[in-house]
């Protein structure tokens, strides 16, 4: 073992890294989502794309990038599994036909009104086992680094 770099290095970090602990309750948060979606043939991050596209107006690709913390390339692989199901659809912009605009179908509105009390149900039993932290004030902090 290098001796510059004693086993309490790695401890300090282990303990003290704040990415490492938001990637691992990211990872078990998606999991845990993940799982409470199954039934309906979606993941966590479909779910949150699709929520993304709730809106009047079709929102561009790249309107979504920022909101999702996703690149388009990412974020164009992701669309593909939902509009094959006929959840999602797109449509050349209005102003700039360069541009697409994406839209929630039918479909894809009454899958999300059946996956809304589920997502509630587990983001409550999420709330639960933050209570003592303060759910409220770790979400402002991690907008915060966001």
């Amino acid at each position: 073992m290098d001796p510059d770099l004693p086993l309490s290095t790695t401890l300090e970090v282990r303990d003290r890294c704040l990415c490492l602990s938001v990637q691992r309750a990211a990872r078990a948060l998606a999991r845990r989502f993940d799982e409470a979606f199954r039934p309906f043939g979606l993941t966590n991050g479909q779910f949150s794309l699709m929520m993304a596209l709730n809106r009047p107006d079709g929102p561009r690709i790249g309107d979504l990038s920022p909101l999702l913390g996703m690149d388009r390339t990412t974020l164009t692989a992701a669309l593909k599994p939902l509009e094959r199901r006929g959840l999602v659809s797109s449509a050349p912009d209005a102003k700039d036909a360069r541009a697409r605009r994406l839209r929630l179908s039918d479909k894809g509105r009454a899958l999300l009104k059946e996956v809304v009390p589920v997502w509630r149900e587990t983001h409550d039993a999420v709330d639960a086992v933050l209570s003592s932290l303060g759910p409220e004030d770790l979400r402002r902090g991690l907008q915060e680094l966001g």
